[in-house]
């Protein structure tokens, strides 16, 4: 998963601002320090609680123009983030879809839409891939 990011310099600092995400932008001294701090404002930003409502633009597959910077979602944020967007997309509670994917408590299935947890086991993967077949793991993993 990969947003984009359009950067400028002025002066001595670099800028940048996310351009599917309105409110997410940073700076850096140099355009290395830039590139690290994008993808920490970038995962920040998306690493909304999971009761949260917060609903965020997709990635553009391809945005062109002078100065643009596709930039990596961490894997476990971007699962979570896409897990949680699929399940309110098709209206189902949390409750509902741990259900529908066969776990035994509520608790089981909150981890999954909680980044610092989300760590799906190869069966779970399957399910969810079941269940949501429009979820697209290469988006999530790939770099």
């Amino acid at each position: 998963m990969r947003y984009h990011f359009k950067y400028t310099k002025e002066g001595s600092m670099y800028w940048a601002k996310c351009v599917e995400l309105d409110s997410c932008f940073t700076q850096g001294k140099t355009l290395d320090d830039l590139k690290e701090n994008m993808r920490e404002a970038l995962n920040l930003y998306l690493d909304e609680p999971s009761n949260s409502k917060a609903e965020f633009a997709p990635p553009m597959k391809i945005v062109k123009g002078r100065n643009i910077v596709a930039v990596s979602v961490d894997p476990k944020i971007a699962f979570a983030h896409n897990l949680r967007h699929f399940r309110t997309s098709r209206g189902l509670t949390q409750k509902e879809a741990a259900q529908r994917l066969g776990f035994k408590n509520l608790f089981s299935y909150q981890r999954l839409e909680f980044s610092k947890t989300a760590n799906p086991e190869l069966m779970t993967l399957a399910k969810i891939k079941e269940l949501f077949p429009e979820f697209d793991l290469d988006e999530v993993v790939g770099q």
